[in-house]
C-alpha cells in the first residue's frame, strides 16, 4: 500500500451539499477534513479587513506570505482559524462569500494557496477529504476518489437561505438566489481553475436525494477503492 494518505476530492457549486457530506464522511472514515473554500474565504476576510482591492495581485501576494490558516474539529463542527482567531462564522457571510469568489479568481492567490492545500492533505495520518471547486482538476488531479456534487439552482439557494437563517443572517431567498447565480457565473467563467467536474469524477445530483444517501454512496465507493490499493 502506498504511504500517501488516501485523497478524496469533492467538488461542486455552492449549496450542492459538499460541506455537510464532507464533514460526515471525514468523521465516519476518520479522515482529515480540508475545507478549501474556507481557506479562500479566510484570505478574502483578511483582505477586506486590510482594505485591499481584490485585484491587487502584489498586495494579495504579500498578504499570503503572512497569513496563517488552520482547522480544528470542535464537537461536530470543523472550525476555521485565521491567524489564531476563530472566524468560522464571519467567513460565511454573504458579503464575504462574494469577496471570496473574486479573490479566488486571482492566479497569484490560487498559486499561493495550492501548496498549503496539498500540505494539509498529505500530512493526514490516514486520509483526507478536500472540498472545493477545483480539487479534482487542479489541486489533486491524481486523487484516489473524485466526486462532483450538484443540484438545481432553486434547491441550492433554499439550502443556503436556511443555513443563513439558522445563523441569524437576514437575507431574502431572492437575494440568496441572485448572489448564487452571480457566484456560479464567476466560478464557471474565470480563466484560472474554473468550476467544472473532472473527467473521471463520479457525478451525483442531490436535488431530490437526502444527503445521508449521498454520504452512503460516496463512503462505499471510497471503501471499495481503499480495499484495492
Amino acid at each position: 500500500m502506498s504511504a500517501r494518505p488516501f485523497i478524496v476530492a469533492i467538488d461542486g457549486p455552492a449549496g450542492a451539499g459538499k460541506s455537510t457530506v464532507s464533514k460526515v464522511l471525514a468523521r465516519r472514515l476518520g479522515f482529515a477534513l480540508v475545507d478549501t473554500g474556507a481557506i479562500y474565504r479566510s484570505v478574502a476576510l483578511k483582505a477586506r479587513r486590510e482594505g485591499l482591492a481584490f485585484d491587487d495581485d502584489e498586495k494579495l501576494g504579500e498578504l499570503l506570505s503572512r497569513v496563517h490558516i488552520s482547522f480544528q474539529v470542535v464537537g461536530e463542527d470543523n472550525h476555521v482559524f485565521l491567524d489564531g482567531e476563530d472566524v468560522s462564522g464571519e467567513i460565511r457571510t454573504p458579503e464575504n462569500s462574494m469577496a471570496a469568489s473574486q479573490v479566488s479568481s486571482r492566479p497569484v492567490v490560487r498559486a499561493g494557496l495550492l501548496s498549503l492545500q496539498r500540505r494539509l492533505a498529505l500530512g493526514a495520518p490516514k486520509g483526507a477529504i478536500l472540498e472545493g471547486r477545483d480539487i479534482g482538476t487542479v489541486v489533486f488531479p491524481d486523487a484516489d476518489a473524485k466526486f462532483f456534487l450538484e443540484a438545481d439552482p432553486d434547491t441550492r439557494a433554499r439550502r443556503r437561505f436556511e443555513e443563513l437563517f439558522q445563523k441569524g443572517v437576514e437575507r431574502s431567498l431572492e437575494e440568496v438566489l441572485a448572489d448564487q447565480i452571480k457566484r456560479d457565473q464567476d466560478d464557471a467563467s474565470r480563466a484560472v481553475a474554473p468550476l467544472k467536474p473532472a473527467e473521471d469524477a463520479m457525478r451525483l445530483d442531490s436535488t431530490s436525494m437526502p444527503l445521508s444517501d449521498v454520504v452512503r454512496i460516496l463512503e462505499q465507493t471510497i471503501l471499495d477503492r481503499m480495499s484495492k490499493r
